[in-house]
């Protein structure tokens, strides 16, 4: 078998409605797929006017919106209309990329009809529970995610500091990487505009500490408003930037009075937003895999980051940035504030971080991906019941 013998089936929770991390890479993946001579069929949850332009054939899962998060949905199983496309393109390949119902009935149905199944693990979804006050439910959380995870013949993850956590959390023994790329065009260091920073209202002299993300509780923001708070004690001069949208913005603004809020951006605005800025401060410890991390460091931005999952595998400790114990107020203070006062120090940190980022390539990282798949599907050929 090779890639043009492919026919996957793609089952996510969130492939075109909201933009982040995981639905870019997936559609990057999906387009290689098609553009190398395979097959992809995508069952998902779609909405009215999606914030991604989908990439291949989408087939709507029923669904409902998360409450007070209706910017998501939940997939209420593969049924109906949505499984009998799913057996009529007779996929020899199932990749599942969130742990809702869908997947977990793609995975049952897989497991019946010979089928492998790739899991592809993008947010670590047992640490959302500690943000709302719930930590009790971690444990819980982690086993019902392992119970998906193990009936899969592998999982990938973004980074080995992720590896290591599904490792020692017993969720599978088969665990690849597959990391994430950068689009150049978008995310360099000729993208930053001093005409744009000042048309923000701030100073060309000025120190600009970004915040790049989904604004929602889950991605430190509390942190990143306490460490902001700490640096004003200590009189250490700066200017905040927050890059994005979320239900936590008027939280966020009224924790970080001053602010800048730019919203939403994406493409080269996007990229010009990032390039903009000075430090990046990144105290989420949710990810996987630092996109927004990695977009700073192909910015030439030196970054600050909690020592998690996210960043660990991307920043060189002392050399492109500082990793700070999660969750370490005072730690991050004492991180950023050298920064915001020694542009040598920024500079030098910044274009080891370019260097750094110049391996993340999107043609190499699919390609790894797709010999994921034929290393799957040539060693478990299916039933002919599927």
């Amino acid at each position: 078998m090779d890639v043009t013998d492919l026919r996957v089936a793609l089952v996510s929770g969130n492939y075109d409605m909201v933009r982040d991390g995981p639905t870019q890479a997936l559609n990057r993946l999906v387009g290689h797929v098609l553009d190398s001579g395979g097959a992809v069929r995508i069952f998902a949850p779609t909405v009215k006017n999606p914030q991604v332009e989908a990439v291949g054939e989408v087939i709507s899962l029923p669904s409902v919106a998360i409450p007070g998060r209706s910017e998501y949905r939940i997939p209420l199983g593969l049924f109906g209309e949505a499984k009998a496309k799913f057996e009529e393109f007779r996929p020899n390949l199932v990749h599942v990329a969130s742990p809702d119902r869908a997947s977990r009935q793609a995975v049952d149905w897989a497991r019946k009809n010979g089928v492998p199944v790739l899991a592809s693990v993008h947010t670590r979804f047992e640490t959302y529970p500690r943000y709302y006050k719930l930590g009790f439910l971690e444990p819980a959380v982690e086993a019902w995610l392992r119970a998906m995870y193990r009936k899969a013949d592998a999982l990938v993850a973004p980074s080995e500091g992720m590896v290591d956590v599904l490792k020692a959390q017993r969720m599978h023994e088969d665990i690849g990487i597959w990391t994430r790329g950068i689009d150049r065009s978008i995310f360099h260091p000729e993208a930053r505009d001093m005409e744009w920073r000042r048309s923000q209202g701030i100073g060309d002299d000025e120190v600009v500490i970004s915040f790049l993300g989904r604004l929602v509780m889950e991605k430190g923001l509390d942190i990143f408003a306490d460490t902001i708070i700490e640096l004003r004690k200590r009189q250490v001069p700066h200017r905040v930037m927050v890059i994005g949208d979320g239900p936590a913005r008027s939280w966020f603004e009224k924790a970080l009075p001053g602010g800048i809020f730019v919203g939403l951006q994406a493409g080269t605005d996007l990229g010009r937003a990032v390039a903009s800025s000075d430090v990046f401060f990144n105290p989420s410890i949710t990810e996987t895999f630092g996109n927004v991390t990695l977009e700073h460091m192909a910015c030439a931005i030196p970054v600050v980051a909690a020592n998690a999952t996210g960043s660990s595998s991307l920043v060189a400790d002392g050399e492109t940035g500082v990793l700070v114990t999660p969750g370490d107020v005072s730690g991050f203070a004492d991180a950023l504030a050298p920064y915001c006062t020694d542009a040598d120090l920024r500079a030098r940190h910044g274009a080891a971080g370019l260097e750094r980022s110049r391996p993340y390539t999107w043609e190499a990282i699919n390609a790894s991906m797709v010999d994921t798949y034929l290393r799957l599907a040539n060693a478990k050929p299916p039933k002919r019941s599927a």
